[in-house]
């Protein structure tokens, strides 16, 4: 499998046609259909779905749309590797992938970029947002450099570093909910309200050890991934969202507040990178940066 004619097959399937695609690709039509029935042929599977006379569509099948999200993932880090090896020895230039989830601690990486970018105006960074599962893909696969996560990472797995900063955890809510009142929420709060999770949390076990019921007693009306269209759920009273302060603002005119968790709960922060990787040049520098920002602070 060639990564030329993984081009060629991402090209039909953005265009949906094979004239257009042979057009951009400044291929004839017969050879790029040619090379298509090979990575078939290589494959043993039927990619396209080509379209009758009156309607010449290119749909993809289900193998095809399989290819074609790896075939994104294999040109992403076929560019990502191309840019590491042809820069110069001697100029620290060039992309720094993060993947992390919704947290205030991304301010202390924000900061981190910032100092270094001054340092180095040809780093350019690139932050995936998704929860825990979303980013050790993407580390695992090459497609980041670093991630950030809540709780202890797989040391067998990942080299680590621990952040100073903890996610505290709480509910997001109207501030004319019956809740708001109170400094803090209890478990026996929340046992009759109708609640938003995160998905991760859906699959985890931390909240409901907090909050001594499990999913059948509760009242989980939506589960989430992004803090912010769950927020937009809670504004129209849908319910109360266990989430992570600092995200939302509730300061000012906003329509929701934020009331910590009692007993608290509060996470860990982790920078995290697959073990034994090569690192890019201004990767290297970046991960040098945080750990003199961390030691300085610690001292």
């Amino acid at each position: 499998m060639e990564i030329r004619v993984l081009q060629y097959f991402l090209a039909i399937a953005k265009e949906q046609s094979i004239i257009r695609a042979a057009e951009s690709l400044h291929l004839s039509q017969p050879t790029l259909s040619t090379q298509i029935k090979h990575l078939e042929e290589e494959l043993g599977k039927q990619l396209l779905i080509r379209g009758t006379k009156g309607s010449r569509k290119i749909t993809l099948t289900e193998e095809g749309m399989i290819l074609r999200k790896r075939a994104e993932e294999i040109l992403d880090l076929v560019r990502k590797t191309e840019n590491e090896i042809t820069l110069s020895d001697h100029t620290i230039f060039g992309d720094i992938y993060i993947g992390a989830g919704e947290t205030d601690g991304m301010r202390q990486l924000a900061r981190v970029a910032g100092k270094l970018r001054e340092l180095h105006p040809g780093i350019h960074y690139h932050i995936c947002s998704g929860n825990a599962v979303y980013v050790k893909e993407h580390l695992d696969k090459g497609l980041i450099d670093f991630g950030m996560i809540l709780g202890m990472p797989d040391l067998d797995k990942y080299e680590a570093l621990k952040l100073p900063s903890k996610d505290r955890w709480g509910v997001l809510m109207p501030k004319d909910s019956p809740l708001a009142g109170k400094e803090s929420i209890s478990p026996e709060d929340l046992w009759d309200k109708p609640l938003l999770l995160s998905q991760q949390e859906t699959r985890g076990r931390m909240i409901l050890q907090w909050i001594g019921r499990s999913f059948s007693e509760l009242n989980i009306t939506t589960s989430y991934n992004l803090l912010f269209n769950a927020s937009l759920l809670v504004e129209e009273g849908l319910g109360y969202a266990i989430c992570i302060d600092g995200i939302i603002n509730t300061s000012g005119d906003s329509n929701l507040c934020f009331r910590p968790l009692s007993p608290s709960i509060e996470t860990d922060l982790y920078l995290i990178w697959k073990k034994y990787q090569i690192f890019s040049k201004p990767a290297e520098k970046f991960l040098m940066t945080i750990q003199e920002s961390l030691s300085v602070e610690i001292s």
